[in-house]
């Protein structure tokens, strides 16, 4: 983990997050295009690590804040190389991001969505909790039914007030 290069992300890793997004065979995956906006208009909500200056892009966060709460961070997506995981890269891109943030005063509370049937991202988002001793509420956002196609129910993660 010592090695491992967290950074504010530009447009040129837009495609290594389309790829790993991609690849994850767990997300909702972006058009290529989104990739390369969210990273222009959403940059400093987000982060790209690589296991070393230089080395290719093996993990993001793509965020944003929320414009009717603006002390919120909303993580829309965080994905790892197959490589990467299981070796806390996800954990510690989010305590980067977030310490990042709220160092800042932009950021108090951390929301993710979660499908009921993605057991790492709910281990994720619970561990963060519990590692910034912030309280985490858990409710259902989006019921299956409403969308369009098959999909399993979404969950809200919120957590907070996190602090500086």
């Amino acid at each position: 983990m010592d090695t491992l290069v967290i950074a504010i992300p530009t447009v040129e890793d837009g495609a290594a997050a389309w790829r790993i997004a991609r690849e994850s065979q767990g997300l909702d995956v972006n058009s290529p295009y989104s990739y390369l906006l969210w990273f222009r208009d959403f940059a400093r909500t987000s982060v790209v690590v690589s296991e070393s200056a230089g080395d290719a892009t093996v993990g993001f966060v793509t965020g944003f804040r929320r414009p009717e709460q603006p002390d919120t961070l909303v993580v829309w997506q965080i994905a790892v190389d197959r490589g990467q995981r299981r070796r806390g890269t996800a954990s510690a891109m989010l305590d980067h991001l977030t310490a990042r943030l709220t160092a800042d005063g932009d950021v108090r509370h951390l929301e993710a969505t979660i499908s009921s049937d993605n057991a790492a991202s709910h281990r994720l988002f619970r561990s963060f909790a519990e590692r910034h001793t912030a309280p985490l509420k858990r409710d259902l956002l989006f019921p299956a039914e409403l969308f369009p196609d098959t999909h399993e129910a979404e969950f809200l993660y919120r957590i907070g007030p996190l602090r500086r």
